[in-house]
């Protein structure tokens, strides 16, 4: 059962189908980037689901009609890098012509605190719906200090994107951001001594990017 009210944590057969392709040690770069692409394209899809529509008038070929549509650079993307890389696409399958920011965090390996080391942002953030993606939210640290950047700048509409978590990761965002929405294809057991995931998927950027 989801005890925390701003999380989404997804519960359909075709991403637990491909979440267990993705965890298997065995599943090479190329499979694994594009199940993380798919992945996220689904979960895109309910994200989605609360943005903002204008109303438009489109001709068909027999009459015009009122549609609706969402406004033109009213979408950013901002991958935690380097793993939220891999998710980038998945989003623009969905929303081809969003904007792409970058923050780059890296993890003490001692302290397991995060430290942000890039930070880039499309002009006119702050007036974006921002889908900030990390394919793992473990302790939670790169996401709190991410968001919390965002906000900093800002930026007002902020959404959560995750493959698998940690309860600890999100227990630390939620209390750190209880306005943010978060979407979580899968909710994992607990984090080991290292600040990994258990059951898990291994270092997704390892993964994505063969550096391992």
């Amino acid at each position: 059962m989801n005890q925390y009210p701003n999380v989404f944590i997804f519960d359909h057969p075709l991403i637990k189908h491909k979440v267990s392709i993705l965890r298997d040690k065995h599943t090479g770069m190329k499979e694994f980037r594009e199940l993380i692409e798919e992945i996220t394209t689904i979960m895109t899809y309910e994200a989605m689901r609360d943005v903002h529509l204008v109303p438009v008038e489109v001709e068909t070929p027999l009459e015009k009609t009122l549609q609706f549509r969402l406004p033109e650079e009213s979408v950013a993307i901002v991958p935690i890098l380097r793993a939220g890389l891999g998710m980038v696409n998945g989003v623009h399958k969905v929303f081809p012509t969003a904007r792409v920011g970058h923050i780059g965090m890296y993890r003490d390996e001692n302290t397991l605190e995060p430290h942000e080391y890039y930070f880039k942002l499309p002009d006119g953030i702050e007036e974006k719906t921002v889908f900030v993606v990390d394919p793992m939210l473990a302790t939670g640290g790169s996401a709190v200090d991410a968001v919390a950047a965002l906000k900093k700048r800002g930026v007002r509409q902020i959404k959560m994107m995750s493959i698998i978590a940690a309860p600890e990761g999100l227990e630390a965002f939620t209390k750190a951001h209880p306005d943010v929405p978060v979407y979580v294809s899968t909710l994992d057991r607990c984090l080991n001594e290292h600040g990994y995931i258990l059951p898990g998927l291994g270092d997704a950027g390892d993964r994505l990017f063969g550096t391992k």
